[in-house]
Formats: C-alpha cells, sequence, structure tokens
C-alpha cells in the first residue's frame, strides 16, 4: 500500500516526521482506487473501512488525504 500511495502522491519517500511534515498529497479517488487494489490483502470486506486503512497509512508516512 505505501508503493502505491508513494506513487499516488509523486513523491520518492515519505516522511521523516510525519506529524510535523508533509511531504505530498491524496485525493479520497486514489485512496479508494488503491483500497480496491490492495482489498484482498486488507482485514475487511468493506470498502469505507478499506480506505480507512490505506488513510491510515498515507498519515503515517506524512501524506495527506485532500477531498476532491
Amino acid at each position: 500500500a505505501s508503493a502505491l500511495l508513494k506513487k499516488a502522491a509523486g513523491i520518492e519517500k515519505g516522511a521523516g516526521d510525519p506529524l510535523k511534515q508533509k511531504v505530498g498529497k491524496v485525493t479520497k479517488a486514489d485512496l479508494r482506487a488503491i483500497a480496491e487494489r490492495k482489498m484482498v490483502d486488507l482485514n475487511t470486506d468493506n470498502i469505507e473501512a478499506a480506505m480507512r486503512i490505506i488513510a491510515g497509512t498515507a498519515k503515517n508516512m506524512g501524506i495527506e488525504v485532500i477531498e476532491r
């Protein structure tokens, strides 16, 4: 999931300190696409829950999730 998030955000690596530093942005549509692709690996059958899992990974990498 992290590799897909980096590709969607257009970055090479995540933030060293994700609480203070934001390195990129992804949209909710990007989250949905990644969640659908990774659904078999995630511990859920619900797309909304899968999107929340991917959003948590993005947050831990210093990637901001934006509406669009």
